[in-house]
């Protein structure tokens, strides 16, 4: 069997992905409706507390132990922090002033700070000039995105902003500091598992003494459908297809997942929340999905494909003819 990137997707691995990102893209919108009532680290503890839960039970409807090894564990600590506590927490607290379908724009920069760090930090990642290109491409149209406000005045909405490029930036650590758990021989869904219940810890103790539950109004039965939403369906459920499709598809083709996120939470926003995006911010994830492209190479491979064989057809060589 050739190695999974180097395939075409099958029709499953394509649906898993449009799932993948559809839900994704609905971390967005869910969340936009949850802050409307509660602060920002209630909502982010019910959402990794209730996947941890849902995933503690998976494990164990499927047989399988969790680590013990306290050096395991201070690596989920880790995971948990940089994949979870702090991006979470910081989308959160940007979608108090930004539409979703802006935070999911920002959010699609982090394969962009991905190949920076890979290049500095690892020794079999390096930075191409394809590569090199589209994140250049890609932060012009981060720049876009944020325009002009950012020169005038360090306004809310653009430091709401910055917070969810901040997120996408520890995102990107936290891509590179998974990369152990391969090492350690610690299975994916594990990993799962160990990063939102590791979150969980973190973040309960913060949400106790600054959001002091027990003090806040009973949320509306829409904000808590989505508390359940963001949880169980743009969480554990996402975890599970995640790593489903990197088992079978590869690390490459999930990357793909990237241009999609934003498409979906985009529809969900404007559809049912009423939001609207400005022309800047179109134009933003355009540059950023032209910025991705260069960085995958596979759109542009196949452009050049389909252009030399038309030129072939046009032009047939002597021995063609």
């Amino acid at each position: 069997m050739p190695h999974p990137h180097q395939r075409p997707m099958t029709l499953t691995e394509w649906a898993m992905l449009l799932a993948l990102a559809t839900i994704w893209g609905g971390s967005f919108f869910f969340n936009s409706i949850a802050v409307a009532e509660l602060p920002v680290f209630t909502v982010v503890v019910c959402r990794v507390a209730l996947a941890a839960v849902i995933l503690l039970a998976l494990l164990r409807l499927r047989g399988v132990r969790m680590p013990r090894d306290r050096h395991v564990w201070a690596a989920f600590f880790g995971m948990g922090l940089l994949n979870n506590a702090i991006p979470f927490s910081l989308i959160v607290w940007g979608q108090q002033h930004i539409a979703s379908g802006v935070a999911s724009i920002l959010n699609a920069a982090t394969p962009l700070f991905t190949v920076i760090l890979a290049h500095l930090m690892t020794r079999d990642e390096r930075l191409s000039g394809g590569k090199a290109a589209g994140v250049v491409i890609g932060f012009a149209g981060v720049g876009v995105m944020i325009g002009a406000d950012a020169l005038r005045d360090l306004g809310v909405n653009v430091v709401a902003q910055l917070m969810c490029l901040a997120a996408a930036l520890s995102y990107a650590f936290a891509g590179i500091y998974g990369r152990r758990f391969r090492a350690m021989g610690i299975s994916p869904i594990s990993t799962a598992t160990g990063q939102v219940v590791a979150s969980s810890l973190i973040l309960l103790p913060v949400m106790m003494v600054l959001d002091r539950p027990w003090t806040l109004a009973v949320p509306s039965m829409a904000a808590i459908l989505a508390l359940i939403g963001v949880a169980v369906i743009s969480t554990a459920l996402a975890y599970v297809l995640y790593f489903r499709i990197l088992a079978t598809a590869g690390a490459t083709n999930l990357l793909l997942v990237t241009f999609l996120v934003p498409v979906s939470a985009i529809i969900l926003g404007t559809v049912f929340l009423g939001e609207v995006l400005l022309p800047r911010h179109m134009a933003g994830i355009a540059l950023i999905g032209a910025g991705l492209a260069a960085i995958d190479g596979r759109p542009w491979a196949g452009i050049m494909s389909v252009t030399q064989r038309r030129r072939k057809a046009t032009y047939p060589t002597s021995g063609e003819q």
